[in-house]
């Protein structure tokens, strides 16, 4: 990939004033700040999450809807902390540990990175072939190995400028979730009421939902994918420099940043919330409580909310996980090749980091013969959802301690306010990892 977007075009290199203005007065310029941000938030919302979520739907209807708005802050400002971070540096959370941290930190978070995001990348390739069977019949087979390539070769062979263009607009599809609503009768009052009031309506049960729907929305490789975009994105705009080094650009970055993280977290919860809304109304009022896949799903909503619906369920698993694939199998490649000191980067040319193109190719190609090998997909994404268990609260609290570096960080260091949400955040995770753990060793 080659061609950089234009310096004119880079709504950061205003002055903090045009910034903070964006949001009420320029949509083109609000659109121009939406990038990481966005991206990251919109591929939280992939083909396994969109599974979580209509299980917890489905299982507890209404009553574990909360969750979602628990957790909006912890990942808002855990994700802004990767991207400051990536902005700060001008290396991914991967390239800090390989710089400031012991090997063994290093290696064991990019190896469980690696496993966990090829065993999602396997069921998310899985789930949009399933969806597609659905719509479109045809051999499974050849829909895995299609989607596989399309992801590959557009990361390889498109231009930066309008592959992260294309990510970008990608994110419109997650709006069939809000549109599948209009064929579901909600009943608001109760909904309101498990949305406000948090509950454990299923004991053990939702307790393990709960971590879940946690670790689907807070998940390693998310950090990974927007602090090394935001590196990135300074190698393609000549003028952008890592704060530390240029602490006058500071202000404005942090106040993009924020504004491109907690609009793309916040649409990535509302998605979160209208699938729960929608399997609530209609998979758990008729009795239907377990939902192994996000195609499972999809196929028990076409008797209840009509053929329509269903179609927009579907169409959205194909188009998340287009959006989703490229990001897993992206941010293992940064973080192999930040972690090896290798060329990285979707702005360069095949030829100039053929070994972060490799890695990038492997991870999804691993990914599709997972759906050819005899694994249960479902225990396979149990192990997924432990490893990143496993690999969150370590990578949060090396994060956290980065962000609290002013030698690394310079002028983007986090404040009070950050760091004990952040701490908190990374405290809820380690918490939940133990029990998703102490759950399975039982």
């Amino acid at each position: 990939m080659t061609q950089a977007p234009k310096e004119s075009d880079d709504p950061e290199l205003g002055n903090e004033r045009d910034v903070a203005a964006t949001v009420g007065s320029s949509k083109p310029r609000l659109l121009g700040l939406l990038g990481p941000g966005l991206i990251t938030g919109a591929s939280d919302d992939d083909p396994s999450g969109i599974a979580t979520y209509s299980q917890a739907g489905a299982q507890f209807g209404f009553g574990i809807s909360w969750a979602m708005l628990f957790s909006y802050p912890l990942m808002s400002v855990t994700q802004e902390i990767a991207a400051r971070i990536g902005r700060a540096t001008g290396h991914g959370v991967a390239g800090i540990l390989a710089r400031h941290y012991p090997a063994w930190l290093l290696q064991g978070c990019v190896g469980l990175l690696l496993f966990a995001n090829v065993v999602n990348l396997g069921a998310d390739l899985g789930a949009m072939a399933d969806a597609t069977t659905l719509l479109m019949p045809g051999p499974r087979w050849l829909y895995v190995i299609l989607f596989g390539t399309v992801c590959i070769l557009a990361q390889i062979f498109m231009q930066y400028a309008r592959y992260v263009s294309l990510l970008k607009w990608s994110t419109l599809a997650l709006f069939a979730y809000f549109a599948t609503l209009g064929f579901v009768h909600i009943p608001w009052g109760e909904a309101l009421h498990g949305f406000l009031v948090p509950s454990l309506p299923g004991g053990m049960d939702a307790v393990t939902v709960l971590i879940a729907v946690l670790g689907t929305t807070i998940s390693p490789y998310l950090f990974f994918w927007q602090s090394s975009q935001e590196a990135e994105d300074q190698r393609v705009v000549p003028r952008r420099r890592p704060l530390v080094r240029a602490p006058s650009q500071s202000a404005a970055a942090l106040e993009r940043i924020r504004i491109d993280t907690y609009v793309g977290m916040g649409f990535s919860n509302l998605v979160a919330v209208a699938i729960m809304l929608t399997t609530a109304a209609t998979l758990h009022q008729h009795g239907i409580t377990e939902v192994a896949t996000s195609a499972q799903a999809a196929e028990a909503l076409r008797p209840l909310a009509g053929d329509f619906a269903f179609a927009l369920f579907a169409l959205g698993i194909i188009a998340t996980g287009l959006l989703a694939v490229p990001i897993l199998a992206g941010s293992a490649a940064y973080a192999i090749g930040e972690s090896r000191r290798w060329p990285v980067g979707l702005a360069r040319a095949p030829r100039e980091a053929r070994a972060f193109y490799g890695t990038l190719t492997a991870a999804t190609l691993l990914g599709v013969a997972l759906n050819f090998a005899p694994i249960d997909p479902i225990r396979a994404l149990f192990w997924s959802a432990v490893i990143n268990g496993v690999t969150v609260a370590p990578v949060m609290a090396v994060m956290m301690l980065v962000a609290s570096r002013r030698d690394l960080m310079g002028p983007a260091t986090i404040g009070v306010t950050m760091k004990a949400i952040g701490w908190l955040a990374t405290l809820v995770m380690t918490a939940a990892s133990l029990v998703t753990i102490a759950g399975w060793i039982a």
